[in-house]
């Protein structure tokens, strides 16, 4: 089968398109045709060695699959033919990939392949981030940054589903109007406007229930700033490149809290949440709730400019890769 390979950790993240062995279905694991991949900002950092998960070497990225099960092992929980997608550790940018059984999940006959793809990690990221960490309620004002991107697209729909107001943060008239469409009542471009004064003013000098954050650095210290009192910042990630060091005296001040989300752990501390979690997003997929956001669409063999395009903040939504 064809992959792309890393062989080793290099600075640029370099990786070899070339034949690689496919992978053996056995105990409750089983080889899917990859029909879809997903492209997250922790595959940028994976590759070059700098995201907290390492693979051993060589490896093929990609954590998110959606496809057809190709073969099945004795104890596995899903048969040949049977459309699945799957959160997994890696191994996704290539023809076929293996899935264990925790984090994989059948796709509803009635549900696009592409949209099966958006599921693994940003919706799941996004509900964990709302409902399991900051426990939003209707009323209340959410912050989310990175609006127009994978997770900030789906925290923008799931806040509004649950009946929060939204506020979105996103960089540039474009991808501000999509924050717009997706459901967002108010959105800051960032590179036009300073964020917490606008916060400020959207909110009559209130401030926001809950942040969820993406981006890190920077923008997670003056989210601090944006919060009400008993506010909840919900760090998701950095991509901004930046861990941030908060001042924990304005957590003090505002009686507030920080807090993490890592969801592909939730695998090993809460499976039984993961199948409960997809199932919930899959029923609002069908009602018309949410829509994963898929625009930037590669081919297979086009894995490092897909990569380069999400480092360099020229996708939005859910990037994925297709044979």
């Amino acid at each position: 089968m064809r992959g792309w390979l890393v062989e080793e950790v290099t600075e640029d993240g370099a990786m070899a398109f070339k034949e690689c062995p496919r992978p053996v279905a056995d105990g409750d694991r089983c080889v899917v045709r990859v029909d879809a991949a997903g492209v997250n900002f922790l595959d940028t950092l994976m590759i070059r060695g700098k995201y907290q998960v390492k693979p051993a070497l060589p490896f093929i990225p990609g954590i998110e699959v959606a496809g057809t099960v190709a073969e099945a092992g004795p104890s596995s929980r899903f048969r040949p033919g049977e459309r699945i997608c799957a959160l997994i550790d890696h191994g996704a940018f290539a023809d076929y990939a293996a899935v264990p059984a925790i984090g994989a999940e059948k796709i509803p006959d009635d549900f696009p392949i592409r949209d099966a793809v958006a599921l693994p990690v940003i919706f799941p990221t996004a509900h964990v981030a709302l409902k399991d960490r900051a426990g939003v309620k209707a009323g209340e004002t959410v912050l989310v940054h990175a609006g127009a991107g994978g997770v900030g697209s789906a925290a923008i729909q799931l806040a509004r589903h649950w009946g929060a107001r939204v506020i979105a943060t996103a960089g540039g008239p474009e991808k501000v109007a999509l924050c717009r469409t997706l459901g967002a009542e108010e959105v800051i471009d960032y590179a036009a406007e300073p964020i917490v004064e606008r916060v400020r003013e959207i909110t009559a000098g209130r401030g926001v229930d809950v942040v969820v954050d993406p981006v890190g650095g920077k923008v997670a210290v003056d989210s601090l700033r944006c919060l009400a009192w008993g506010g909840r910042l919900v760090i998701v990630g950095f991509a901004g490149g930046a861990i941030a060091e908060l001042p924990s005296n304005r957590l003090l001040l505002k009686n507030a809290a920080a807090m993490g989300v890592y969801w592909g752990d939730y695998r090993r501390h809460h499976p039984e949440r993961v199948a409960a979690i997809f199932a919930e997003l899959f029923e609002l997929r069908r009602a018309g709730a949410i829509a994963p956001l898929v625009r930037d669409v590669f081919p297979l063999a086009e894995a490092p400019r897909a990569l380069a395009a999400l480092a360099e903040r020229r996708t939005v939504g859910k990037v994925v890769l297709v044979p």
